[in-house]
């Protein structure tokens, strides 16, 4: 009997068991269904089936309302955490007074501001002190999703068309159809420049992975680039690398009959200016060669009411650490606040010191020019060191990130700078048997 009772038992603590396991199972779905259905992530909502020709922002966010109100965040106007870069329009120089000698005889001595956010594009474009009327249509590249429209009707025409003739076609600032398919709201890159530039390199955008295109819709603006003289057309100097270095080496062979930007009115130099070389600093940093992408700091994914969406309030990752940093860095926030500040103060005093020696060696190269029976040949060697010098702090002053995006790249660059800068001074002294 007590072994009939016992094997009863043992019976009951079975289907006890089968049934707790049947109950967690039960609620397990339940857990993935609600996961699934009701806090379903951003990337499965269902379609909007937008227009291909709706570039308003507003339009879109009726259907993503989350991304919207965050790509209104870009508005705000604020300075970094950090004390470098930020959102607000103020002039470069300053806090940097050697800008003005530095791009004297050229637009950016008389109007060069901090960038604001994606939604001031257009407006900033037109009010800028840099647009006059014969100002060519090819600065509007990086400016507007028009730039779909405008190419299928003109092509590469628009570039040399006059800025003042295209500005009544453009509608929207940076938004949502810059970098999204409407139809698939897949990434895609909109800048015919960019193609052509990677296309020359061997990359074929349609086999591009979504990590790979999560750095090429940013890369396809935040990049150095020159205007070819004859037509206007943009072209991005990659075909020796991204390096500072190799950039300046492919302006050296003068491509496309391009050899300046300007000719410095007191060297005489024929000078370059860098663009925003965010894609090339950041492409040949460790965060890229990680396999960090520019949104997975910039945009970070977010969190709302149980929905996960990548934020579209493009800043600073130092205003969302957490988001931004913490997902793969261990270290408290402030650590990683303070470690981007020392690096960034590290490059500023670099930076500042390249300058100032680059307005110092404008000034000498004048002078010794000046100089009666000064040597041609070391005059033109110092204008040589002194454009080389200044494209090389340029590079660094120019990109977004005051260094970070590429500490030790950056740091090389602008000791390089700082060297280049003094040989200069020498050679222009020995042209003159001076000491300015």
């Amino acid at each position: 009997m007590a072994g009939v009772l016992k094997k009863e038992g043992l019976a009951l603590n079975k289907k006890r068991v089968l049934f707790v396991i049947l109950i967690g199972l039960f609620l397990m779905g339940g857990a993935i269904l609600v996961r699934v259905v009701i806090l379903k992530p951003a990337s499965t909502i269902q379609l909007a089936g937008i227009p291909p020709d709706e570039y308003d922002p507003a339009v879109w966010g009726r259907h993503y309302p989350r991304e919207y109100q965050s790509y209104l965040k870009n508005k705000e106007m604020a300075p970094s955490p950090t004390g470098f870069g930020g959102s607000e329009k103020v002039q470069k120089s300053v806090q940097e007074p050697e800008i003005l000698t530095n791009f004297k005889g050229m637009p950016f001595n008389v109007d060069y501001s901090e960038d604001r956010g994606h939604p001031y594009a257009l407006d900033d474009l037109k009010n800028s002190k840099r647009i006059n009327e014969t100002t060519a249509g090819s600065c509007m590249t990086c400016k507007t999703p028009n730039l779909i429209d405008v190419f299928k009707e003109k092509g590469w025409g628009y570039a040399k068309t006059p800025l003042k003739d295209l500005l009544p076609k453009l509608t929207q600032p940076i938004a949502c159809a810059n970098c999204h398919d409407p139809a698939t709201m897949n990434l895609r890159v909109i800048n015919p420049a960019f193609i052509e530039a990677v296309n020359r390199r061997g990359i074929d955008l349609t086999k591009a992975t979504r990590e790979e295109m999560r750095g090429y819709v940013c890369g396809q603006c935040h990049v150095e680039y020159y205007f070819v003289p004859a037509d206007k057309k943009v072209i991005f100097p990659w075909a020796n690398g991204l390096k500072p270095d190799e950039m300046y080496t492919y302006y050296a062979q003068k491509p496309n009959a391009f050899e300046k930007d300007w000719q410095h009115p007191d060297s005489q130099a024929l000078m370059l200016k860098a663009q925003h070389p965010d894609y090339e600093t950041w492409s040949t940093g460790v965060h890229a060669k990680s396999g960090v992408s520019c949104p997975d700091c910039h945009m970070p994914f977010t969190r709302e009411d149980g929905v996960k969406y990548t934020s579209h309030w493009v800043t600073s990752p130092m205003k969302n650490i957490k988001q931004s940093c913490r997902p793969c860095h261990t270290q408290s926030e402030d650590w990683l606040l303070d470690r981007v500040k020392t690096t960034q103060n590290n490059v500023w005093q670099l930076q500042r010191i390249a300058g100032q020696t680059i307005a110092k060696a404008h000034g000498v190269i004048g002078q010794a020019a000046q100089v009666k029976d000064s040597d041609k040949k070391k005059l033109d060697q110092s204008r040589e060191l002194i454009r080389k010098a200044q494209w090389f702090w340029d590079i660094v002053a120019a990109e977004n990130s005051m260094g970070f995006h590429n500490p030790s790249q950056v740091e090389n660059t602008l000791g390089q700078s700082i060297d280049l800068a003094h040989q200069a001074i020498t050679a222009a002294n020995d042209a003159a048997h001076s000491n300015f």
